[in-house]
This record gives structure tokens, C-alpha cells and sequence, in this order.
């Protein structure tokens, strides 16, 4: 690729497509909200209204006074910004494939959604409620889920697609070890990450799901949310292809910015799964 043929809008859109097909737990989230973000702290916001309440009819009664709505505003900040500077020598590019730097920017594009997905799962700390289960048996586990499942039917998630499970890959294969039927209506919709479903939920797996070691045990931060729980916005601000002045050699470089903020903290659970350390 000279670099004279670099076309920054159709390289931004193709890292772009890249970057959706490479999210787990971004892809979960509420995107509705993605505009013109300009630079870093920049406000998105969110706006809505109140509960709307319905009441008994009487014929023949007068109905009650309109309840006077209000709108509410929530606002989060777009304080995330990772970027990517790389090159490629003119004489690796001459002897390698065509598609050298294609394959670059792929590479790049997983490292950026496996920071932003690290972000996501990381919000697992605000939820409102958090189940905990330390080495659980088969069963056990598919108590835990179930708990967390029925918390978000108790508060008001009434659509079982609505729903998502994300886990780490040692609690899929404790999932699949239990013999749990991970099932979809279709095996060829599997959509990036997702194993299967459970409960009506779909389950996906993520090696960016919160992990911590404390002394003997690995504690992993599964999620158990709607997908309307986590609001998400982000924007491929700048992309520039350039000749590094003292290199013989093609370089691009990017800046990613996003931000998000938990929604509906009583539609989040976060479930921490506890196993032994291995060595």
C-alpha cells in the first residue's frame, strides 16, 4: 500500500466495522446514544422521562388530573482515549503480502476493543446487586445464574432476550462441564463471543471479564445484565496515515475515544465466581 493511496474516511469506517466485530461486552451495551464526539470530555447525554402510572376506569367517572411529566437528563463523560502508532518497513512490506497492513489494522482494532470491553466489565462494581459463590458444584452454578436471571424479572426486565450473561472462559467450561444445554433457535446466529443461551439468556464468553487473585483463589466478576443496563458511546476521532522522518517505512496512527456509565444499576448483577489458584 503507498501511502499516497491512505483514504482516512474509508479506513476509519473499515477499523470501525472491525471493532464491532470484535466487542463482547461493548456489543451489550446501549449505543443509541453515539453522536458527534469531538475530543476527550466531551458530555453525552442521555435524556428520558419519568414512570408514567396507569389507573382504574369507572364508566361513567371523571378520570383524574394528566400527570405532568417531566424529562430527566443523565449525562457521562467521554474520559476514555487509547491510540495506536504503528509502521511498517518498506522492505517488510515488499516482501510480505499485500495485505500487510489490512492485517495491522486488524490487529489493532482487537487491542482496541479488548481495552474498551476490559472498561465495560469493569462496571461490574456498580451494580446493585451481587451474588457471590465460592467453588460451586454444578448445581450451585446454575442456582447462581438463575438468582441473578430472576433479580432482573423482579426488577422489571420482562424480556428474556433482553438479557445477557457474560462470563470468563474457566466459568463457560464449569457451565459446559455441568452439562448445562447451551442452546440456540438457530446454530448458524451465533453472534461474537456467544456460546449458547441460558434460561432464555444469552451467554457469551470474554477473557476480558474482571479477574482477581487473592492469595489461593482467582475471583472472576460475571455479569448478568439487560442490554439497556450500560450506555455506550464512542468515536474514532482521528486516523492518519504518515512517512516517519527517519524510517523507510509506511505508519498509521489512531486515537479511539469513549466513555460509559451504568444506566440501570438495578438491572445489573454482578456474580463472582471463586475457584482455586492453579499452578
Amino acid at each position: 500500500m503507498a501511502i499516497t493511496n491512505f483514504i482516512p474516511t474509508i479506513w476509519s469506517e473499515n477499523l470501525n466495522l472491525q471493532l464491532d466485530n470484535k466487542y463482547v461486552g461493548v456489543n451489550n451495551c446501549n449505543r443509541a446514544y453515539e453522536g458527534d464526539i469531538k475530543e476527550m470530555g466531551s458530555v453525552v447525554k442521555i435524556c428520558g422521562i419519568e414512570n408514567i402510572y396507569v389507573s382504574d376506569y369507572y364508566k361513567n367517572s371523571d378520570m383524574s388530573q394528566p400527570q405532568t411529566l417531566s424529562d430527566t437528563v443523565i449525562e457521562f463523560e467521554i474520559d476514555q482515549a487509547k491510540y495506536f502508532n504503528f509502521q511498517i518497513d518498506d522492505v517488510d512490506r515488499a516482501q510480505a503480502t499485500p495485505k500487510l497492513m489490512e492485517a495491522a489494522m486488524s490487529t489493532a482494532a482487537a487491542a482496541l476493543a479488548r481495552s474498551a470491553d476490559s472498561y465495560i466489565f469493569s462496571m461490574c462494581t456498580q451494580a446493585n446487586t451481587l451474588l457471590r459463590a465460592n467453588t460451586p458444584t454444578s448445581d450451585e452454578l446454575i442456582d447462581i445464574f438463575m438468582k441473578a436471571i430472576t433479580t432482573l424479572y423482579d426488577n422489571g426486565v420482562s424480556d428474556a432476550s433482553q438479557i445477557v450473561i457474560e462470563v470468563s472462559p474457566q466459568v463457560a467450561a464449569d457451565l459446559i462441564k455441568a452439562k448445562i444445554e447451551l442452546g440456540t433457535n438457530n446454530s448458524e446466529a451465533f453472534e461474537n463471543g456467544q456460546i449458547g443461551t441460558l434460561f432464555g439468556a444469552k451467554v457469551f464468553v470474554s477473557n476480558n471479564i474482571c479477574t482477581y487473585i487473592e492469595e489461593s483463589e482467582v475471583l472472576y466478576n460475571c455479569m448478568v445484565r439487560s442490554k439497556r443496563a450500560i450506555a455506550f458511546a464512542e468515536q474514532l476521532s482521528e486516523i492518519e496515515a504518515y512517512r516517519p522522518e527517519k524510517r523507510f517505512s509506511d505508519a498509521v496512527k489512531g486515537l479511539h475515544l469513549y466513555g460509559a456509565k451504568v444506566i440501570y444499576p438495578h438491572e445489573l448483577v454482578c456474580v463472582e465466581i471463586t475457584k482455586p489458584l492453579e499452578y
